[in-house]
């Protein structure tokens, strides 16, 4: 199914992510100081490409086939599961952004564990999170949906890629990674 290998393929370059964060986080207990710059470019891949395009795919478009059309295990699945911990790594986004925000202000002992635990916590979360989506999430959607319903997934899916918008954040988002 063309949609679950483009999430699995985007879950490749998000664990990149959470490399790099866990990384400049094991800097910072070493020693480091704080490098403003890289933590909001881990901050604006974590909002742009895993969050507002990769979960973006999954909100719009294969949850919401799976929340209408597959029962209480589809909505618990989802409703109670999937989208609470994209809201769980949302917050810790927030609180990385807080944390870095009072750092320059007061770059105190207090917000530089504020930055750890956000950018740890968020790691953390999402690793946990695509396994459960590869191993469980995604395979159970191809097993359960019908196949026509998988093949208008994998329609918009390619539509949603497509859009020149949301190429170009997505490509952006890609070339910090790179950095």
């Amino acid at each position: 199914m063309y949609s679950v290998e483009c999430m699995v393929a985007e879950h490749g370059n998000i664990l990149k992510l959470l490399d790099v964060m866990t990384r400049a986080c094991c800097g910072l207990l070493e020693g480091r100081s704080v490098d403003d710059s890289d933590f909001r470019k881990m901050l604006t891949v974590a909002r742009t490409y895993a969050d507002k395009h990769h979960h973006g795919k999954e909100e719009q478009i294969l949850f919401a086939e799976m929340t209408a059309r597959l029962g209480s295990m589809g909505q618990n699945l989802v409703q109670h599961g999937m989208l609470v911990e994209h809201d769980l790594g949302r917050l810790y986004l927030s609180e990385l952004e807080a944390s870095l925000n009072r750092y320059q202000t007061d770059p105190s002992t207090l917000n530089k564990l504020g930055i750890l635990s956000g950018a740890i916590g968020y790691a953390g979360l999402l690793r946990r999170h695509i396994e459960k989506e590869n191993q469980v999430v995604y395979p159970f959607a191809e097993r359960s949906l019908p196949e026509t319903v998988l093949q208008s997934i994998d329609v918009r899916v390619r539509a949603f890629e497509a859009d020149p918008v949301r190429e170009s954040a997505r490509n952006t988002a890609l070339g910090l990674l790179q950095e």
